[in-house]
């Protein structure tokens, strides 16, 4: 699926399971911006006739209160970066550098009520996860 449908089926199951209607989530996106968003342009999002804008995303995701968008971009992104340690020693720093980038993250997460302080501390509990989940397959392929 491409990240353009994918983006699509996303925000189309995050309207139909917190606001029920197109009307609900057009007067979201009204009420965070002050433009004038109309179900009829959502519907257009959602029949891929028009493409979702970032601002659609982030006021339907904070609104929300759930990420679906912004975790794809993020897994996205990681997936692009992600390359094989050399060596355990090589893992093992890795594992070090992505738990202090979490750690700084939730911080920086709990201090502010930014969504995307938050967002970003879910990316950096993710690399850390992943660079966990790449030491734990490296020592079990040696046994």
């Amino acid at each position: 699926m491409t990240d353009r449908r994918r983006i699509n089926a996303l925000m189309s199951a995050l309207i139909d399971g917190t606001f029920g209607c197109l009307d609900g989530a057009a007067e979201t996106i009204n009420a965070r911006w002050g433009r004038g968003v109309c179900k009829g342009t959502l519907s257009k999002k959602l029949s891929l006739q028009l493409d979702w804008t970032l601002s659609d995303i982030v006021a339907l995701e904070d609104a929300a209160g759930r990420y679906p968008v912004t975790r794809m971009l993020a897994r996205r992104m990681n997936d692009a970066s992600r390359s094989a340690p050399s060596s355990m020693l090589e893992q093992a720093g890795m594992i070090s550098r992505e738990a202090g980038e979490a750690v700084s993250a939730i911080l920086s997460a709990e201090m502010s009520a930014q969504a995307d302080s938050r967002a970003e501390a879910l990316r950096e509990v993710d690399e850390a996860i992943e660079a966990l989940r790449q030491a734990r397959e490296i020592l079990e392929s040696r046994t």
